[in-house]
């Protein structure tokens, strides 16, 4: 038993020694040799190996608006509850719900009982105090009239005066009239009522101007002044333009966002409050290429961007980030002003590989249908386009 542990012991010992003595013998200069040469090796070979060749584009960049999304709505620019402002009794309600109304149009009538009465009664007032103002100057001139009793009938025909003013206003608040032009959006009163002053007898909206708003970050609002265009994309599609005319001055305290507003024409009144809109806006000018989006790769971190070749016919991948969508392609910065971008083949090669390159296009142009379907990828739309211009 105790030979076979001995025998164990000097064959773990005699390893270990073997081991041991070539860790002794070895330079560790040699080792970066030849990991430098196996480096060599290998770009030779690449060097030998037939370029791939690929089709390029030559593009050149053009000076273009990038926007910046908001999420808003629209909303009328004001509303207003028309209320009486005397007693009486409803009688006559002269719109419906959804009328029309110009500035002036009578909304209700309320009953004018004895407002006739004390409106005549008024007017005779100021005839009689007229008289015998006009009465004691003559007087005055004989010598029979004093400057105090003059500027008592003075005082009497201006009392009368504002008598017969205040039974006029009276009588006009019997017809409740509506403040601006815009549509009935709902009646309270109905005929017999009686009413008090304050109570309301409609509610109307102005729908002309329209508004857009909605909130933007505090990054954004540094790019934004009064009077810059913007564009409404309504929830079912349309586009309507318009300029901003706010812009909040006080971050909301959760948010941190900004209000703005931009106003739109809407004379038409095709355009209702409350509808879900997206808002356009242009933040900065940059330089942009339109290209494809079927010429996106994706990098090793999920990111998407662009393969170029540069004048050694190496490939560059570029990230990018887009600024706007048109229907036959999408405009990205992140790209040289001038490059040449690969069309056709960008999946065959990698980073840092060299090509043979083969020219197609004019600069500036997009890539052609054919290349387009060459070359593999997403074809109806670009992830990440909305939430690259949207602000939350």
């Amino acid at each position: 038993m105790r030979s076979t542990y001995l025998w164990a012991l000097l064959i773990a010992i005699a390893l270990s020694a073997w081991l041991f003595s070539g860790e002794i013998g070895s330079d560790p200069d040699s080792y970066e040799a030849s990991i430098a040469e196996r480096n060599d090796q290998e770009q030779r070979l690449l060097a030998d190996k037939v370029p791939t060749a690929v089709r390029v584009r030559n593009a050149v960049a053009q000076e273009k608006t990038r926007l910046t999304l908001v999420r808003g709505k629209t909303e009328n620019k004001r509303t207003v509850a028309v209320r009486t402002e005397t007693v009486g009794r409803i009688t006559a309600r002269q719109v419906e719900r959804g009328d029309s109304v110009l500035t002036g149009d009578v909304l209700c009538e309320i009953s004018v009982e004895d407002r006739i009465a004390a409106l005549d009664e008024a007017s005779k007032k100021v005839d009689q105090a007229r008289l015998e103002y006009t009465g004691a100057q003559r007087l005055k001139a004989q010598g029979y009239f004093s400057e105090n009793a003059i500027a008592t009938a003075l005082a009497d025909l201006a009392s009368a005066e504002a008598t017969l003013k205040r039974r006029q206003l009276d009588m006009e608040k019997t017809r409740v009239r509506a403040p601006f032009a815009g549509i009935v959006e709902d009646v309270n009163l109905e005929v017999g009522d009686y009413v008090q002053p304050g109570q309301t007898c409609a509610t109307i909206v102005d729908l002309n101007p329209m508004l857009l708003v909605g909130r933007v970050s505090e990054r954004v609002v540094l790019e934004l002044e009064p009077g810059i265009a913007a564009t409404g994309i309504l929830n079912d599609g349309r586009q309507v333009q318009g300029n901003i005319t706010f812009i909040g001055q006080q971050s909301d305290p959760d948010t941190r966002t900004y209000a703005i507003e931009v106003e739109v024409d809407n004379q038409s009144q095709a355009l209702r409050s409350g509808i879900t809109t997206e808002i356009l806006l242009p933040v900065e000018r940059v330089m942009a290429h339109k290209v494809s989006p079927a010429l996106f790769s994706l990098d090793d971190e999920g990111g998407y961007g662009i393969r170029t070749v540069d004048d050694n016919d190496i490939v560059h991948f570029y990230p990018v980030r887009l600024v706007d969508e048109d229907p036959d392609g999408v405009w990205v910065t992140g790209l040289p002003n001038q490059t040449k971008i690969i069309t056709v083949g960008q999946e065959l090669v990698v980073v840092g590989e060299r090509v043979q390159p083969i020219s197609s296009g004019l600069p500036g142009q997009t890539a052609d249908v054919s290349d387009q379907r060459s070359a593999p990828g997403p074809r109806a739309s670009v992830p990440g386009l909305k939430t690259a211009q949207a602000e939350g």
